[in-house]
């Protein structure tokens, strides 16, 4: 059995689309344009890139882009003062500042400071706080695990009553997957580094999640057959056959997964470009919110 592959690609490109004619609907009936706000402190080339492509996609769809690069040395105050000008701004309906900062700054202190009606990423506390309770919704949630739920949606896979396991704990990714399987009614497990004998909780997982960081470690003798396998790492594997010397690969390996699993996703063109789809997602949002207050 060769497993469905999950093409977030194309899933993420029809998100994208959905986005671009409602913006274009917004502007036509409203003269009202969504922003994007982007702040990048410092110089990481691998951040710097991430901007860029949120900054492309905006330009794609119509949304207004508002780049801020600080100096790698920007003091908090900096930091804070520039999310402060940007939460006043009425031009700018989401902000986005890309993680991690230097090691010298405060995180928690710089999200905190987010309006939370622009809190496009769903990292303020008090909308993960929602998402972690029973009965209350955030106003946004964090893109890369709303992007996973949606493949699952757009692949027919129904987590009500289902066995999830998700490998990772990380804020941005595996506490907020497993609150979104949880309301999804999924029975929730998640593992990490400490776990002992990790392969007996993956092969239990009608839902398997791999969010660790860690090249390949999960291989096709811990996949349940039949399970649906969300692969959200992106690791680089030294490649001597390609011309830039890595290939990129994910938490999963593969090539052995895909012959047990139900369904998969490939990296790259599987979880990737949901994430950016549900962040111009959750700008349009953040704009409709705007709107509806004026």
């Amino acid at each position: 059995m060769t497993a469905q592959i999950i093409d977030g690609t194309s899933i993420g490109a029809k998100v994208q689309e959905e986005v671009k004619q409602a913006v274009a609907q917004m502007k036509e009936e409203h003269g009202y344009v969504p922003g994007l706000a982007t702040v990048l402190v410092g110089e990481d080339p691998a951040s710097a890139t991430y901007v860029g492509m949120k900054q492309r996609t905006c330009e794609k769809l119509g949304i207004r882009s508002i780049g801020h690069t600080l100096p790698a040395d920007a003091t908090q105050e900096e930091v804070e003062a520039l999310v402060a000008k940007l939460n006043a701004d009425p031009d700018v309906n989401g902000i986005l500042v890309q993680l991690p900062l230097p090691k010298h700054l405060d995180e928690e202190a710089v999200l905190n400071t987010i309006d939370l009606e622009k809190d496009v990423d769903g990292f303020h506390p008090v909308n993960i706080g929602r998402l972690a309770m029973k009965g209350r919704n955030p106003l946004f949630v964090p893109c890369t695990p709303a992007g996973c739920m949606r493949l699952l949606k757009e692949s027919g896979i129904d987590p009500n009553g289902k066995e999830a396991v998700i490998v990772g704990r990380s804020n941005i990714v595996g506490l907020p997957m497993a609150m979104l399987l949880q309301k999804a009614n999924a029975t929730v497990t998640i593992c990490h580094s400490r776990t002992k004998d990790l392969a007996a909780h993956t092969r239990n997982a009608d839902i398997l999640v791999a969010a660790i960081g860690w090249a390949e470690m999960i291989t096709g003798d811990m996949v349940k057959p039949g399970a649906a396998v969300i692969d959200v790492g992106i690791n680089q594997k030294e490649d001597a056959t390609k011309k830039r010397g890595y290939r990129l690969v994910g938490d999963v390996e593969y090539d052995s997964a895909k012959e047990v699993a139900g369904a998969i996703t490939p990296v790259p063109g599987g979880v990737g470009p949901m994430t950016i789809a549900l962040l111009m997602e959750n700008t349009l949002r953040a704009a409709q919110i705007a709107l509806s207050k004026k």
